[in-house]
């Protein structure tokens, strides 16, 4: 099988599903980045890995736009990613199979779809294209459901997400690093800015100390909601009790994970994915996630392998907090179950080895031959699953 991924730039949450399609595929799989890793990106610590064989930098000159085009045409199968799509033009009238690589189109709201604009895109690129062997990796539990509303797709989608590298350590070496922690320690990382809601943490925080409850706080991060929310903290009486990291290199932030007794990630909707919380679960944290990220209903089992807050909802967030804070042993084996889906399911070695399981029986017109996990038919998920107030 030949297999080509196209997408934006090559980096750290590609890298290890891209090795192991390569450790599978040799030189039968390609990565083509289209275009160079963003400035802001590079400044928190992107595009720092070594670049391996199998990329092809198709922004660098005509030669390797050439062969990408190539690839996009005579490939057995393409990941679509985010690229140019006359990429893969002659591909789709070819009608041959074609995986696009999705997050959740709508996240904006379903008013896009009135915008003549982005409704031209979206009868071009999918709605004209829907019978055809086009078929979604679903980055986020709500994909399935946009495309849905838009007509395309329909029991076409796929489980999928991003891979970053699996956990290095084992679990005996992540639960000595997180013993050590007295009191609990809390870890936040991302992006301080409004769609990532780090200000309901410092809220709920502020709650769990007021119930009595003892921790620390580590903020990973950087941006332009940095000040108001070490102003938020401060005039909470939080201040002693946090600690600001700024933004750290993707490894240094893995090793804050493995250091952290629980993980927490606020975003909204406007988080199509959300790979901390597949980081977090992998570093063995006890993860807290907000119900609006893509990747919380794939890779969190309520009260097992992590907690869902209700988007927004001080509330919702403070009451998963101290469930874990008055419980650390608790936060320990939801911890360790995370870790441990995470190592034997959701993991770039299974999501190579099953994608290409699936077009394999896709192409003989068989079933998908998964039921749950990475690659298995995605259920149609609405914003409105949590029940929480």
């Amino acid at each position: 099988m030949t297999l080509t991924f196209f997408s934006n730039y090559f980096n750290h949450h590609q890298k290890a599903l891209c090795d192991a399609f390569y450790s599978l595929l040799g030189e039968g799989f390609t990565f083509v980045e289209t275009e160079p890793i963003e400035e802001f990106r590079s400044q928190m610590g992107w595009g720092k890995e070594e670049i391996p064989s199998y990329v092809l930098k198709s922004h660098l000159n005509a030669e390797n736009l050439n062969k990408a085009f190539e690839l996009g045409e005579k490939s057995d199968v393409v990941i679509m990613g985010t690229a140019p799509e006359e990429m893969i033009f002659k591909r789709l009238d070819e009608n041959k199979l074609t995986f696009r690589y999705s997050e959740r189109p709508l996240k904006e709201g379903k008013i896009k779809v009135l915008i003549p604009r982005l409704a031209k895109k979206f009868y071009i690129n999918h709605y004209r294209n829907r019978n055809k062997r086009i078929y979604i990796l679903a980055a986020g539990a709500y994909t399935a459901a946009d495309y849905k509303f838009m007509h395309s797709y329909i029991n076409k989608c796929y489980k999928f997400g991003y891979f970053p590298e699996g956990e290095k350590n084992d679990l005996e070496v992540l639960r000595e690093l997180k013993r050590k922690n007295r009191p609990a320690k809390i870890l936040w990382a991302g992006r301080f800015l409004k769609l990532k809601r780090p200000d309901l943490f410092i809220k709920a925080a502020k709650n769990c100390m007021d119930a009595g409850l003892d921790f620390t706080i580590d903020f990973v991060g950087g941006g332009e909601e940095e000040e108001n929310i070490k102003a938020l903290a401060a005039s909470l009486g939080l201040s002693g009790r946090i600690s600001y990291s700024g933004y750290l290199s993707p490894e240094e932030t893995r090793q804050k994970m493995r250091e952290a007794n629980i993980f927490v990630m606020t975003s909204n909707n406007l988080e199509g994915w959300g790979s901390v919380i597949y980081e977090g679960l992998s570093s063995g944290c006890a993860v807290i996630a907000s119900h609006a990220a893509g990747a919380t209903p794939f890779l969190i089992e309520q009260g097992k392998t992590g907690y869902a807050f209700k988007s927004g909802s001080v509330a919702s967030l403070t009451e998963k907090l101290m469930i874990l804070l008055k419980d650390g042993k608790l936060a320990e084996r939801i911890g360790e179950a995370a870790y441990n889906n995470m190592k034997n399911e959701w993991n770039p070695r299974v999501a190579a080895e099953r994608l290409i399981r699936l077009a394999e029986a896709l192409e003989k017109g068989e079933e998908c031959p998964y039921t749950k996990g990475p690659l298995s038919p995605c259920e149609l998920i609405g914003m409105n699953w949590i029940k929480d107030k």
